[in-house]
């Protein structure tokens, strides 16, 4: 690999500046021109109201965990408890998963650890990493470490109540593998995901065919990216995870490469090799057959939009 690799690429990164900017410093640095588009932005829940009993039900101790699947999710349950709480988040006395680093990330900025950050960052692997628990619906994870939350309510049955604070697209992949589990899952919608118009530069560039590749970080980014731009043959699609690249393929975007890890220097990486030409010639990678994208707009594969 040579030390600017991507030398005379232009690669769009449709997210919003603040989300894109690590990733962008780091393409430019492997020598790709960027351009930066959001094609989605987050609004806020139609039903505040209810995210602030669920922030207050919380603090009170109601639920034995609480599972995060993105950053937005994150930052507006923080927004909610600052409404309808006192203290922060890391006051909370529930036990807190996060479905990969970004999300993690952005619950020790709330001033939460996580006790749970499964390796595959998806909802399959979140629910896989919870079952692994020796007994995940007392809320303990074997070997008399990390015992039940304190205050946390409990059902007749023994199952735990779990909070998913999920954005408006979400698919219920969690709230009915939680429920398989005899958990007592409770959904409540933390923000909205609506559309955002690509710019002008972005649209000239995809439409002139001086795009080289796409970096694509959730599902709703990527239906967003064929509807307003429409699928090219010519431009190889750089998805965070499975579910993304699924995504891509049902829309007709052309994938070139799969990202090891789902952050930054994982699509750094997988943009290079999705623009290699010893790997651009390889038959188009085989996306296995999985459900586990938890929500339309992703699982962490970030906080992505």
């Amino acid at each position: 690999m040579t030390e600017r690799p991507l030398d005379g690429r232009t690669v769009l990164v449709p997210r919003s500046l603040d989300r894109a900017v690590g990733l962008a410093a780091r393409l430019h640095e492997l020598g790709a021109r960027v351009i930066v588009s959001p094609v989605i932005e987050r609004a806020p829940a139609d039903d505040l109201d209810a995210l602030d009993d669920a922030a207050r039900d919380l603090a009170a101790g109601a639920y034995a965990w609480v599972l995060v699947t993105s950053v937005n999710a994150v930052d507006e349950l923080a927004a909610a408890w600052a409404r309808a709480a006192s203290g922060s988040l890391g006051d909370a006395p529930a036990r807190w998963a996060a479905v990969g680093p970004s999300t993690a990330r952005a619950l020790r900025d709330a001033g939460v650890e996580p006790a749970l950050v499964p390796e595959d960052h998806s909802a399959l692997g979140l629910l896989a990493a919870l079952r692994s628990l020796a007994s995940p619906a007392a809320g303990s994870s074997g070997g008399g470490e990390a015992p039940a939350p304190r205050g946390s309510d409990t059902p007749d049955d023994g199952g735990p109540r779990v909070l998913l604070p999920l954005g408006d697209l979400a698919r219920p992949t969690l709230e009915r593998g939680l429920a398989a589990m005899g958990a007592h899952p409770q959904v409540v919608v933390a923000y909205r995901t609506v559309t955002h118009l690509v710019d002008a530069e972005a649209r000239e560039a995809w439409a002139a065919g001086t795009v080289d590749a796409v970096v694509l970080t959730s599902g709703s980014v990527t239906r967003e990216v064929a509807t307003q731009l429409g699928p090219r043959d010519d431009v190889v699609g750089v998805a965070i995870g499975t579910p993304t690249a699924r995504a891509a393929e049902e829309v007709g975007l052309r994938i070139g490469a799969v990202a090891a890890t789902a952050d930054d220097a994982g699509l750094a990486d997988a943009t290079v090799r999705a623009l290699t030409p010893s790997h651009v010639s390889e038959p188009r990678p085989r996306i296995r057959d999985s459900r586990s994208d938890n929500s339309r707009e992703t699982t962490d594969r970030g906080a992505s939009s």
